[in-house]
């Protein structure tokens, strides 16, 4: 379902509205937008998010699909592998929209899990990592329900840490490609925390590691893949098309909102 195939990084920008000695630089993404860290490696990475509305009429694509995720790996031109589990938001090829949840260890397919999803549902999540096994973990505050799995994989990426909203991928007649990114408005992550495998914890902007701040461009009619991780996965039109937000609340907390692509906006 979601390979992330991201976008060569751009020039560093700082942000004003981060606590000192935590500047973020920018980078350019085909299907992320959000944040992530590097610097050194990680073993937890932890944040919540209300589920948002899928808008299934601003569009006249086909089908459109949005996930939001926390996950460790995938930032790195040469990763292989990322460790996610999230929850997505999608519109039908008839405006329905759909729910639910699932995690991934890339390099292998999506797992849809059992746990129901719904507009305006809190959700928390959390991927850890010791050697060569994963937990990941979501929970359902709103319902009170929950899922947990331990799973193994021969070799995790625990070089970076993230808390994303995507376009998904997926396999069409055509191979597999990002689809359009669904009209959701706006998700606010908060608790963003990530632990570092010498047992440090901290948020996004903590100094001991440095944070990317990743905007997510695109034609909004879908793109090729498959592709690399991080921001390393080209898409040539440069309409912005979701946008985080300066993190908030010493660096937990940040907003990413979604932005209509017209055909103008995707030309090339």
């Amino acid at each position: 379902m979601k390979r992330p195939m991201i976008a060569a990084a751009v020039a560093a920008a700082a942000l004003a509205a981060q606590p000192a000695g935590a500047l973020a630089t920018t980078a350019i993404s085909s299907n992320w937008s959000g944040y992530a860290v590097t610097g050194t490696t990680f073993k937890s990475v932890s944040g919540s998010w209300t589920e948002p509305a899928a808008n299934c009429t601003s569009t006249t694509t086909s089908e459109t699909a949005s996930a939001f995720w926390v996950g460790l790996g995938g930032d790195s031109e040469s990763s292989n592998a990322l460790e996610q589990t999230g929850t997505e938001a999608d519109c039908t090829a008839n405006g329905t929209a759909r729910y639910w949840a699932w995690y991934e260890l890339v390099p292998k397919a999506s797992v849809r899990v059992a746990l129901a999803v719904n507009a305006g549902d809190r959700i928390a999540a959390n991927v850890k990592v010791s050697g060569t096994t994963v937990t990941v973990t979501l929970q359902n505050l709103t319902s009170g329900k929950s899922f947990s799995k331990t799973l193994t994989m021969s070799s995790p990426d625990t070089t970076s840490a993230e808390w994303i909203a995507e376009a998904p991928a997926a396999v069409t007649a055509a191979g597999e490609e990002i689809l359009p990114l669904t009209d959701f408005d706006t998700v606010r992550f908060t608790s963003a925390t990530a632990t570092s495998t010498s047992g440090h914890t901290g948020s996004v902007s903590d100094a001991a590691w440095s944070a990317t701040r990743i905007v997510l461009e695109s034609s909004g009619n879908g793109g090729p893949g498959p592709g690399p991780f991080g921001q390393f996965a080209q898409d040539d039109s440069g309409a912005t098309e979701a946008t985080p937000s300066a993190l908030a609340a010493r660096g937990r907390a940040f907003s990413v909102k979604w932005s209509q692509v017209t055909a103008t906006q995707g030309a090339v």
